[in-house]
C-alpha cells in the first residue's frame, strides 16, 4: 500500500461520507495510478438504494474514480498544498456490471495528456477481473 486513508485526506478535500477511496495501491509518476475502495453492506447509500437488493449507484463509482484520477493529478505536484481538482468533464461513461456488499473496487486510471492546470484521464473499475466501469475525465488543478 502506497497511500492508506490518512494520507488520502492530505491530498484530497473529501471527508465521510464523500471519501470513497479506501488505499492506493501504485502511482507510477504521473501516468497512472491503482486504488481501491471496500464496499461493505454498512454503507450509507445501501439503505436506499435498493434496500432487500443493494446495489452501489453507479453515480458513486464514477465520483470514486475522480477522486482517484484527483489523487494522480495531486500526487506529483511539487506544491500541491492548498489545492483542488475541480472536474470539468467526464464523458464515455460506461457501466459493465453491478457493484454489490462485498465486492472491492479497484480503480486504474491512466493520464493521457497534463498540460498547465488541465489534466485529462481515462479511468477503469473493475471487481476482481471484471470492468465494471469506465470513464473518460477532464480536470483542472486550482487554488482552494
Amino acid at each position: 500500500m502506497l497511500l492508506d486513508v490518512v494520507k488520502i485526506q492530505e491530498l484530497l478535500p473529501h471527508r465521510f461520507p464523500f471519501l470513497l477511496v479506501d488505499k492506493v495501491l501504485e502511482i507510477n509518476g504521473m501516468e497512472s495510478i491503482k486504488a481501491i475502495k471496500n464496499v461493505t453492506i454498512n454503507e450509507w447509500f445501501f439503505q436506499g438504494h435498493f434496500p432487500g437488493k443493494p446495489v452501489m449507484p453507479g453515480v458513486l463509482i464514477v465520483e470514486a474514480m475522480a477522486q482517484t484520477a484527483g489523487i494522480l493529478a495531486l500526487y506529483n505536484m511539487t506544491d500541491n498544498k492548498g489545492k483542488v481538482v475541480y472536474f470539468m468533464t467526464i464523458d464515455n461513461v460506461k457501466f459493465r456490471n453491478l457493484v454489490v456488499p462485498g465486492d472491492t473496487l479497484r480503480f486504474e486510471v491512466k493520464m493521457d495528456k497534463f498540460k498547465g492546470k488541465i489534466a485529462k484521464m481515462h479511468g477503469d473499475a473493475f471487481v476482481g477481473e471484471d470492468k465494471v466501469a469506465e470513464a473518460d475525465m477532464m480536470a483542472m488543478i486550482a487554488d482552494k
